[in-house]
């Protein structure tokens, strides 16, 4: 069974030893970037000397817990209660065991690990996104399951000076007919970006990233990198982070920018974060596979996410941007679907053989946080077995002309749905439900105060 988070985070020893062994590999390190995701999905952190190293897995590095009272611009959200008004005291960010890498991008030699935030009495920090995992993941253990998950991350290759001017934003696609034209699964154009495909292998590679397959996607400048599946869905969510970083890294040194915005074109696809989840039990064996009800338990998994899919929609779909990506015949869902072998639907169940039955949940967008979305999902499943839930017949054909019920279609109805949920109380806590409604709230509120260019060269 995998071990709980206090056990791989408390190790001393062990923690030690890999500081030794990865300093004793590369004697030239004097640099480190520590990361930490935020309530948004957003890495943050500092930059420190090597000799920090020890200091960060055994007792930490100081950070605000105000770090995650922040909106998506990096500001501070006062509702939360995490800034000014509670005196702004520090938490203590203890290095996660297996997450120290070299940054292979970096001009001087610089190594990275990642964080997660605890109290001053040694507490797990409940707005840390990661810990609410963890917490699931402990959850899932204790009914006697692990998860296995992959991520697939899509993503804009476009030119920095255009996306400097939004009015002027457009893809970039060198080469092979121009922007206007789509070449889904393209090797030419995979071809044309040989050179920044090749570093973000290499740099995926020796930071022991699995990186699987590359495809150019539906739009021009569009593309997508799977990662392999992962027994551990804390691993597999760090890797998702872990890859975003190293995109942009890679786009970067190369003169690109890698935009995971989740709609940034109106007549193109958006971006998404599709993620493939399956059970493993006791015996080790998929779950869902199981000859003595295992196909039971695969039904009432989706029929959890089924029935808490309108309330966890502000997670998947986290911006006001993201909701313009919910559109009839986008591949993007825009109801509570399900079906076998679809795309068109919310959760597909891929063709595979029994042994690899999955979960394919396609709701949430590139810009969503892994850590949060893997929480909403595999609480879900999890309440769907407790309950031997029962999912509604599979849609067989096309989800968007299905009587499926809608999500929700804008960021204040999603908010709605998520701030009176008791499902979100329960697997994420109502202290983080009520801070995260805060946050999202503050943001929905900058945007209804915006005037847009369209507005004032209409009635200006």
């Amino acid at each position: 069974m995998q071990v709980s988070m206090d056990d791989r985070t408390d190790d001393s020893a062990a923690t030690f030893d890999e500081v030794e062994a990865f300093l004793a590999a590369h004697p030239d390190i004097d640099a480190v970037d520590y990361l930490i995701t935020d309530t948004n999905g957003v890495l943050r952190g500092k930059w420190a000397p090597a000799d920090s190293l020890k200091k960060a897995f055994e007792t930490g590095i100081n950070f605000p817990l105000s770090l995650f009272g922040l909106d998506i611009w990096g500001r501070e959200v006062t509702e939360t209660g995490l800034h000014v008004e509670s005196g702004d005291p520090d938490g203590f960010c203890r290095a996660v065991p297996g997450s120290l890498r070299k940054v292979s991008w970096a001009e001087r030699p610089t190594a990275q690990a990642m964080l997660q935030m605890f109290t001053d009495e040694g507490a797990p920090f409940f707005a840390d996104p990661r810990l609410r995992l963890a917490a699931v993941v402990d959850r899932l253990a204790a009914a006697g399951f692990y998860a296995t998950c992959a991520f697939e991350l899509e993503f804009y290759l476009v030119d920095p000076d255009s996306a400097a001017h939004t009015t002027d934003l457009a893809p970039l696609l060198q080469g092979n007919g121009g922007p206007d034209r789509q070449n889904m699964y393209g090797l030419a154009d995979l071809s044309d970006f040989e050179a920044l495909f090749s570093d973000i292998r290499a740099f995926g590679t020796e930071q022991g990233l699995p990186i699987d397959t590359i495809v150019s996607e539906a739009a021009p400048g569009q593309f997508e990198v799977n990662l392999k599946h992962r027994a551990d869905a804390l691993a597999a969510a760090d890797d998702a982070m872990m890859l975003k970083r190293l995109v942009a890294a890679a786009a970067r040194r190369h003169g690109l920018k890698a935009s995971f915005m989740a709609k940034p074109f109106f007549d193109w696809p958006g971006n998404g974060l599709h993620v493939h989840v399956s059970l493993i039990g006791r015996d080790g064996n998929n779950a869902f596979a199981d000859p003595n009800g295992g196909e039971a338990r695969h039904l009432a998994a989706i029929a959890g996410l089924m029935e808490t899919m309108a309330a966890s929609t502000l997670v998947f779909v986290p911006s006001w941007n993201g909701f313009r990506r919910l559109q009839p015949g986008s591949y993007a869902p825009t109801a509570a679907s399900w079906g076998y072998n679809n795309r068109s639907v919310a959760l597909r169940v891929p063709a595979s053989s029994p042994e690899a039955t999955r979960i394919e949940h396609r709701i949430s967008g590139a810009d969503a946080n892994p850590y949060l979305v893997l929480t909403a999902i595999l609480s879900a499943m999890l309440d769907g077995m407790e309950q031997g839930l029962t999912p509604p017949p599979p849609v067989e054909t096309n989800a968007y002309e299905s009587a499926a019920p809608s999500l929700p279609s804008t960021m204040l109805a999603a908010l709605d749905e998520f701030a009176r949920s008791d499902f979100i109380a329960s697997a994420f806590g109502a202290d983080y439900r009520d801070l995260f409604v805060a946050v999202k709230r503050a943001e929905i509120d900058e945007f209804l105060t915006e005037i847009t260019p369209l507005e004032r060269s209409t009635y200006l």
